[in-house]
């Protein structure tokens, strides 16, 4: 990071210098407002420190030519005892911040290097924030730099993939851009959630049916495994496969082949199978719940996608990537978050990951009456997911009448669509049902 010192007492310049210096700084140093124009006409910079009162021309007087400039830089101001006033009149010409004479040097070089982050945060957000729409982002973090590398050497090959994360991680986002990745990148790219088809239509879905294979079946249909022909088929939510159904799934992954229901003609299989979940299928195989051998079968290329809260140094970009998203979607232009705001997002530990991330941006730009999102548009909103108990918390509740809380407020906020609610409390929407029925919520949802 590139700084400009201008002071007219040249004590002070040189103490600065060294200060800055000493902690990796670039410093330059001029001792009047002209040599500073000069030296701006030269050189990038990344930020300034300007004193107030100088001969010629006043920090004042530079800054508002700075501030005009296509290459302007935040700059924070000098100012002696007594000068408050100007000061308050640079803070509303541009600069970010003043310090008063005398001054704790440490004090400064605590503001600059905030200044610094802030920069840091500024930047990386606008790099998510230029990336082209429909990208996928990946972030800088290492474990997302060994997803993208694995992700790449899966994308090649044709063989059957298992994408294992949290609930609001992004598998479907992931097993999207293997699919754009690959061979198959030209054919479609077929999802569907296991968790939200009824049990008694999962099998004619995936399959299809024939002319009269049972009541209401007045013509043909082909299944999700024929429309994904060349292409992938995602089944989401894997877990969530009823056992019946996966002796049949297990006979296609071996076999790859098919036949619809009431069919006698066996169909060959061209698409890529890519599964996901969010459950550890390890134990379910312990307790009888998911077959071993078809685990076995799905678990051959594994990625597994780590939780936002592990992965933080990515949220900036992340941030970016979104808001340009949904400024796209909800035709605004919000250009950023508020020092304080980002403050309120870094402390969170988001339990619904990249979608409760994007659920609290998308509720904040609602709102928000800014250019930023400040922090009183950003409201957090735990799941309290966890798993029920008799302990109470800190304010005398259980974890399981927080947990009913929490579902009854988001069902709330939309209007009783359980979709819409699990989606933003990072769980299955036959989860939320499931919880519906034994906490007693009996509002008809929306569907």
């Amino acid at each position: 990071m590139r700084v400009l010192i201008v002071d007219d007492e040249k004590n002070i310049r040189e103490s600065l210098r060294l200060l800055l210096q000493q902690d990796g700084f670039e410093v330059d140093c001029a001792e009047n407002g002209f040599s500073a124009q000069r030296l701006m006409e030269e050189t990038d910079y990344d930020a300034g420190i300007f004193d107030l009162k100088m001969p010629g021309m006043s920090g004042l007087e530079l800054l508002e030519w700075q501030q005009n400039r296509d290459k302007s830089f935040p700059v924070m101001m000098i100012s002696a005892f007594g000068q408050v006033h100007d000061a308050v009149d640079a803070l509303k010409t541009g600069a970010v911040d003043y310090i008063v004479k005398p001054f704790d040097p440490e004090i400064l070089l605590d503001k600059i290097i905030s200044l610094k982050e802030s920069l840091s945060l500024t930047d990386t957000m606008q790099e998510g924030m230029d990336l082209p729409a429909g990208d996928f982002f990946t972030g800088t973090s290492r474990a997302m730099r060994l997803l993208q590398k694995r992700l790449t050497r899966v994308a090649g090959t044709g063989s059957t993939v298992l994408i294992t994360g949290e609930s609001g991680v992004g598998k479907e986002v992931t097993a999207r851009s293997l699919h754009e990745r690959s061979a198959q990148s030209q054919a479609p790219f077929i999802p569907v959630n296991i968790g939200g088809i009824p049990e008694n239509l999962l099998e004619s879905e995936l399959f299809g049916y024939e002319k009269g294979a049972f009541t209401g079946a007045d013509k043909q249909k082909k299944g999700l495994f024929e429309e994904a022909a060349g292409g992938t088929l995602f089944l989401d939510e894997i877990g969530e496969m009823p056992l019946p159904l996966q002796v049949k799934m297990l006979r296609v992954l071996q076999e790859k082949k098919f036949r619809r229901l009431g069919g006698l003609e066996e169909i060959e299989i061209s698409s890529r199978i890519v599964t996901a979940t969010n459950r550890t299928l390890e134990d379910m195989v312990k307790d009888g719940s998911f077959r071993e051998d078809l685990y076995y079968r799905l678990n051959i290329a594994r990625l597994e996608i780590p939780p936002l809260r592990e992965r933080m140094d990515d949220l900036p970009g992340l941030c970016g990537f979104l808001l340009e998203k949904l400024n796209r979607r909800m035709e605004q232009n919000i250009k950023g978050l508020s020092e304080k705001a980002w403050d309120k997002l870094k402390a969170y530990d988001f339990p619904g990951n990249i979608r409760e991330l994007e659920n609290i941006l998308e509720r904040a730009m609602i709102f928000c009456e800014e250019e930023e999102l400040q922090d009183s548009d950003i409201e957090l909103i735990s799941s309290g997911m966890q798993t029920p108990s008799a302990s109470p918390a800190a304010d005398g509740r259980t974890l399981k009448e927080i947990e009913k809380e929490s579902i009854t407020r988001a069902l709330r906020r939309w209007e009783g669509n359980r979709s819409r609610a699990a989606d933003e409390l990072g769980i299955s929407r036959r989860t939320i049902i499931n919880k519906i029925k034994e906490f007693g919520l009996d509002k008809d949802p929306q569907e």
